[in-house]
């Protein structure tokens, strides 16, 4: 008979009593309404696809020997319908929905809850109030922000069909986003305590910040055989002989080359993978930097946002810790112990929260924007370079406000809805048209005043003092989302001259055969 761990042995002598409690039960089953189910029986797991018919079925499933529930962050019309390798169509047909998940495991639970504390307040800073917590049941949070708070549409496409594109976007903003904050965070002692161990020194990927790992491309010849191959391997400092897997005999190192690859971007310093066409060169993707890397102390699991995973239901049991997956307030996240996880203390509170509906829309907004200055897009970037390098703002004399694009004239009444696109137009136009500082600064302020909800002083600082210390780039087109994204609605005329810039230079042209370069975007 087959020796039973401690482990297993701890969480069986209190599952079936833990989940008889009808408490437990009915969080768990109401949780997991239009998800996809599959219970664990401590090392494997059930059949796939399943859903749960009733609340009976958690204590059913338990007697059965199951230790702990998992669901899927998606939503669906029918979970049972859900096939293995079905295609995109079919499963955006099936889908209605899904939840942005946070998956947060940290070795140093400290370090876990300062993670959790950080997406908080970066939730907060975009306007979303409504966030779900919970205990992960081990070393970290899952942290929700439901699908209700998340605009259903996004440029004329259905949010729902926009999985697992889109949370994987929302989730390296906020990566990003609460990184920042984070490193406010950190004791006094971090370096002390963490520089030889955590703190890494490499290359950073230029798309999306991710330090890169360094890489040798080796090709080897056989003279024996006549052959040769070439293959990517982790650097070292000297390479170990290379076998010939036809004779055996050792081949010769033909060509050694080293490269630097993003795993994220899916990037190299020599090919693109999605192209497999020679592109830049490492120093334009590339940077050496000497920095730690906060994301990988954050312990943000981007893996969860993928199609069909699955993660712990609230209150369901860990296997390792025996604890309950227990849901906490936001407020509660820096005094909370393994104490208030334990499975006979629980008390139940609803993981889901109530947010306003597309409560979040400023935020996803405002985070494939920044998708689109990395490997996501890298739009501001191409702008600021290339085409865009030498790009100077235009000096014009007498300018004033009756020469304005009525788009930007109806920008600066004020906006309720994408004030960061707004203020990122706004900063480019004045910049573009020759405004100087102070101005500027003047112009943006009074004009926040006027916005239903305005942004926070701190934002908008730290937006011009990063414009101020990059290039001008112009403000972007009329016929870019921006202006459709904040309810502006570009005119005949803007639309055919492509650029407010270029409409600014029409109207104080001194006659109409103006003959100033166009600033198309």
């Amino acid at each position: 008979m087959e020796k039973v761990s401690a482990k297993e042995k701890r969480i069986r002598q209190i599952t079936q009593l833990y989940y008889s409690r009808p408490d437990v039960q009915k969080a768990i089953y109401e949780f997991s309404k239009s998800r996809e189910i599959c219970p664990r029986y401590f090392e494997g797991f059930g059949k796939r696809p399943d859903a749960f018919q009733f609340k009976g079925d958690v204590f059913g499933l338990a007697k059965k020997g199951a230790t702990s529930f998992n669901c899927s962050e998606e939503l669906w019309q029918n979970p049972l319908e859900i096939k293995t390798g079905m295609d995109p169509i079919q499963a955006n047909e099936l889908r209605t929905g899904w939840d942005l998940i946070i998956d947060i495991d940290c070795k140093w639970f400290d370090y876990a809850k300062l993670a959790a504390i950080s997406i908080v307040e970066a939730f907060a800073q975009h306007g979303i109030k409504n966030v779900g917590v919970k205990f992960s049941g081990s070393k970290g949070f899952h942290i929700i922000l439901p699908w209700k708070a998340i605009p259903k549409e996004i440029h004329d496409e259905e949010t729902k069909n926009l999985f697992p594109e889109v949370p994987r976007k929302l989730i390296a903003y906020l990566r990003n986003y609460a990184g920042k904050i984070m490193e406010k965070k950190l004791p006094d002692d971090f370096f002390e305590r963490f520089g030889k161990t955590d703190i890494k020194k490499g290359i950073k990927c230029l798309s999306c910040g991710e330090l890169g790992q360094k890489k040798i491309r080796v090709e080897a010849f056989c003279k024996f055989c006549n052959q040769g191959y070439e293959k990517l391997v982790d650097f070292v400092e000297e390479l170990p002989a290379e076998k010939c897997p036809n004779c055996k005999r050792e081949m010769e190192i033909s060509t050694k080359k080293i490269l630097y690859v993003c795993e994220r971007c899916k990037i190299s310093s020599e090919f693109d993978s999605a192209r497999d066409l020679e592109i830049e060169r490492a120093n334009s993707k590339f940077a050496e930097v000497e920095t730690f890397d906060i994301f990988d102390i954050m312990g943000l699991d981007l893996i969860l946002t993928s199609p069909r995973h699955l993660f712990r239901t609230p209150y369901s049991l860990h296997e390792k810790t025996a604890l309950a997956s227990v849901v906490i307030l936001p407020e509660e996240i820096e005094t909370f112990d393994f104490k208030k996880a334990d499975p006979m203390q629980v008390e139940i509170r609803d993981f889901m929260p109530e947010p306003t509906e597309d409560e979040a829309k400023e935020f996803v907004m405002q985070a494939l924007d920044w998708a689109k200055t990395t490997r996501f897009g890298e739009e501001i970037e191409k702008r600021a370079t290339g085409k865009y390098e030498n790009y100077k703002a235009v000096k014009i004399k007498d300018l004033n406000d009756s020469h304005f694009p009525p788009s930007i004239l109806k920008i600066l009444e004020g906006v309720k809805d994408g004030k960061k696109r707004a203020l990122f137009i706004l900063i480019n136009f004045f910049r573009s048209v020759g405004f100087e500082k102070e101005e500027i600064e003047k112009r943006i302020f009074d004009w926040n005043k006027k916005n239903e909800t305005p942004l926070k002083k701190g934002y908008i600082t730290a937006q011009l003092s990063w414009s101020y210390n990059h290039k001008i780039i112009p403000p972007p087109n009329f016929d870019k989302d921006y202006y459709k994204g904040i309810g502006v609605l570009p005119t005949t005329e803007e639309m055919r001259l492509k650029n407010p810039v270029n409409y600014v230079l029409k109207m104080t042209a001194p006659n109409k055969n103006n003959s100033q370069k166009s600033h198309e975007n």
